[in-house]
């Protein structure tokens, strides 16, 4: 049976969200200071997705951090998922559409985001919770 664990689960909460005129500048020293890696565009609706990697591209193309807004560099439209959507779910649309982080919405407000960091510490974590008992031939390792 497919896994049914709902993102609200996983995701990080609150997000972190700022205006379409914030700096790359501001953006950059919230990365740092929050440790995170994307902020959210607007709050209703989302506007769009800034990440770090967007950061790093716009000054390695020569932009000015303390004049280039976000709403210059944002991705959008952007992909979204509710929190009461599966996991499973968030991994086929992060897979199909081509990106990392998944705002959490509901009403179309952000309620979280998810990440393909957060796929990974979830994955392997639920695959052992569903392992009854150690495989038989563990004891003598294995290899390929």
């Amino acid at each position: 049976m497919a896994d049914e664990t709902p993102v609200s689960e996983i995701m990080s909460s609150p997000v972190q969200t700022v205006g379409k005129d914030a700096t790359v500048e501001e953006v950059a020293r919230v990365f740092a200071e929050e440790g995170v890696g994307s902020l959210i565009i607007g709050e209703d609706p989302i506007d769009g997705i800034i990440t770090e990697y967007d950061v790093v591209k716009s000054i390695g193309q020569g932009k000015d951090p303390a004049d280039t807004t976000v709403g210059q560099l944002m991705s959008e439209p952007v992909v979204t998922i509710r929190p009461d959507d599966t996991v499973e779910n968030a991994g086929d649309r992060m897979g199909n559409n081509g990106v990392k982080k998944l705002p959490v919405t509901e009403g179309g407000k952000p309620v979280g985001i998810v990440t393909t960091t957060d796929l990974a510490h979830f994955l392997p974590h639920h695959r052992l919770e569903m392992a009854g008992q150690t495989e038989e031939d563990v004891s003598d390792g294995e290899f390929e």
